[in-house]
């Protein structure tokens, strides 16, 4: 793709499901977190690229609700990566003007990881190059349940009428009430699955499945992507003319 064609393309929100970290260190005989610490090498690499490729608007998902299942050991070394890396880059977060955001349940976090999310947004607030969301702790379904919860107390309250609940407002109660609906969701890996990531947001956006695993996902797989979905035609329902 040419630089005009990626000149018509800024403002892109791409999200990913960065999924085949444990899978790529089994492979090697690693254990599943040095899957994970490769896997933020190349979260740092996709960073970095975005505001290149047109890209305004990032979000992985790093965690889900669901992920409390796996062992222990993977889970307590994931959030204590999560914290790690929150220190260490942000310094390089301020400097590449990109903005960070957390999306999901901040509750079941620890209240050390909850500061530094706190601090590291609060940081970052004014940087507008690159805005950066993490899910942590997020889960599609839960974040609909989080929102209705809200919504019912405000009817139960007397301050909203039911016949005054539609999509603005339902998407006015959500994590990502400040971001757009995601134009494009990436999940590496091979898997052909969304694994409740975004269900309400990606009503209408594109999709691709790459059998790519996560901490082999370059700059050149990133730009194939994109370039892909430069000629696809969004119709959000309707024809073409």
């Amino acid at each position: 793709m040419n630089t005009a064609d990626r000149k018509a393309l800024r403002g892109l929100h791409v999200a990913i499901i960065m999924d085949g970290n444990g899978r790529w260190a089994q492979s090697r005989g690693l254990p599943r977190l040095m899957g994970h610490r490769e896997g933020v090498r190349r979260l740092k690499e996709v960073v970095r690229a975005c505001p290149d490729l047109g890209v305004q608007y990032l979000t992985v998902y790093a965690f889900s609700t669901e992920n409390w299942r796996r062992s222990r050991r993977e889970v307590t070394g994931l959030m204590s990566m999560f914290a790690r890396s929150i220190r260490r880059e942000a310094r390089e977060l301020l400097k590449q003007g990109v903005r960070m955001r957390f999306v999901g349940d901040r509750t079941g976090l620890s209240p050390v990881l909850q500061d530094l999310f706190a601090w590291i947004e609060d940081l970052t607030a004014g940087n507008t190059r690159l805005h950066m969301t993490v899910a942590i702790n997020y889960g599609g379904r839960d974040e609909l349940v989080r929102a209705t919860r809200a919504i019912c107390a405000a009817v139960a309250a007397g301050t909203l009428r039911p016949e005054a609940v539609n999509e603005e407002l339902i998407a006015a109660q959500l994590d990502t009430r400040d971001l757009p609906d995601p134009d494009l969701v990436i999940r590496t890996s091979g898997e052909v699955r969304s694994s409740n990531f975004l269900p309400w947001q990606s009503a209408y956006s594109e999709f691709e499945f790459t059998p790519v695993l996560w901490p082999e996902f370059t700059r050149a797989e990133f730009e194939t992507i994109l370039d892909a979905y430069g000629l696809r035609e969004r119709r959000f329902g309707g024809v073409t003319a």
